[in-house]
């Protein structure tokens, strides 16, 4: 992953002439952080599992990013995931650095209370890097709402007082925000509406295919389903399901949630991911993991427009083809901007001690992704060039501003 961010980040430095200090700066991590966290198992025995934390910058404010969980977790991918997450908060306008957390495990592996005695030591072993105005946790893959009440709870347990503002993404009863379990899939909504005026010729309906059933993806299929596209496939790590005629998507994602999986699922068709991905649509959503759009199937996609729902869902050698192919890429640090601006919200609001109605967290959530898209339009009409290339142009265009207003190297 470190060699796309760095690929698009080097090219709009390039473009922008952005002086040498400042992309040896932001081109870094500012801290690393790698720590061994001793765990006893319910069997008694005593586990270690190998934790990260990795904060890119702060010269657009306090950092926040995610916590994942994954047994092939590595502190390279995490490092692409912070400069990412800054890239995001940039173009989406958002007041914070990036950062990334993760822990060497299979969450699959532990039980329940496995689960939360290692997110509990992690806490503790980086109290010292974290706070409300210094890095902010929030959920990634494998971790959740009650992932972050424990990292709250053990937070303010060290603190001596309730802490909500130390992690977004939470339970709404402890401070979370409305909105934030759509609010990727909102993002993607709002993005696509934007295009699809700014193109013209939209379908009627828009054929959607969306890899992924969680977070991301299944409140992407739910949202385009109730405005009027038809979502004719989704795949999970389980399994996928097909429909030309579109999907029944309230019966999928109940099925999904009842079951964490597609497979098994009798009213559609099955098909695998690289079927999905493959597959003749007016709009593909890859929704899950990095490393999906690959030199092998990147020739192969038939949609017309990609709006990449994950970081690193393309690969190098997926987004040069990309890049000279006739689809209509919405790159990641928009497609996920709908969850850093929320959660953006969400700090907001636990700091003035107020709780928006979801539907003013959505109009405003919607007002700034419009706002990053057209933007982003403009920068790509302004240097002639792709709406990849564009995005990361606005992104580290800001970044760069910042960090010569603060005078961080002088």
């Amino acid at each position: 992953m470190t060699r796309v961010v760095s690929m698009y980040f080097n090219r709009a430095a390039d473009i922008l002439n952005l002086d040498p200090n400042y992309r040896l700066i932001l081109g870094l991590p500012g801290r690393e952080l790698a720590v061994n966290l001793p765990v006893e198992m319910d069997s008694g025995e005593i586990q270690i599992f190998p934790g990260y934390r990795v904060q890119h910058h702060v010269a657009m404010g306090p950092m926040h990013g995610g916590l994942r969980y994954r047994p092939d977790l590595t502190l390279d991918d995490l490092r692409a995931l912070a400069l990412w997450a800054t890239l995001t908060s940039a173009v989406a306008d958002v007041p914070f650095g990036g950062s990334m957390g993760g822990i060497i495990c299979d969450p699959n592996q532990l039980s329940i209370h496995e689960l939360e005695r290692l997110t509990r030591r992690y806490v503790v072993e980086i109290l010292d890097i974290i706070g409300t105005e210094r890095d902010i946790l929030a959920p990634d893959f494998s971790t959740d709402q009650q992932v972050m009440a424990w990292i709250m709870d053990t937070y303010s347990m060290h603190a001596r007082q309730t802490v909500t503002a130390i992690v977004t993404g939470k339970p709404l009863e402890l401070g979370g925000s409305h909105g934030s379990h759509e609010s990727v899939g909102y993002g993607v909504w709002c993005l696509l509406d934007a295009t699809f005026k700014h193109l013209g010729n939209k379908p009627v309906p828009p054929r959607v295919a969306i890899q992924g059933a969680g977070r991301r993806g299944g409140s992407a299929a739910k949202l385009l389903h109730q405005a009027g596209y038809k979502v004719i496939a989704i795949t999970d790590s389980g399994g996928g399901v097909y429909h030309p005629d579109g999907l029944d998507v309230p019966d999928v994602l109940e099925y999904f949630a009842h079951n964490g999986s597609l497979a098994g699922y009798t009213e559609a068709d099955t098909l695998t991911d690289e079927e999905l991905l493959t597959i003749d649509c007016d709009v593909l959503v890859p929704a899950y993991l990095q490393n999906q759009i690959t030199a092998k199937n990147a020739y192969k996609l038939r949609c017309r427009i990609l709006c990449e729902a994950a970081y690193g869902a393309s690969t190098v050698e997926a987004s040069q083809i990309l890049d000279d192919s006739d689809i209509y890429v919405i790159p990641a640090i928009m497609g996920e901007s709908g969850g850093t601006i929320v959660r953006y919200f969400e700090w907001v609001q636990n700091r003035i001690g107020f709780r928006w109605r979801r539907h003013v967290v959505l109009e405003r959530l919607r007002d700034k992704v419009t706002a990053m898209y057209h933007n982003v339009v403009k920068a790509a009409e302004t240097y002639g060039v792709n709406l990849r290339d564009a995005s990361y142009l606005v992104g580290v265009q800001h970044m760069g501003r910042d960090l010569a207003l603060r005078g961080i190297y002088a």
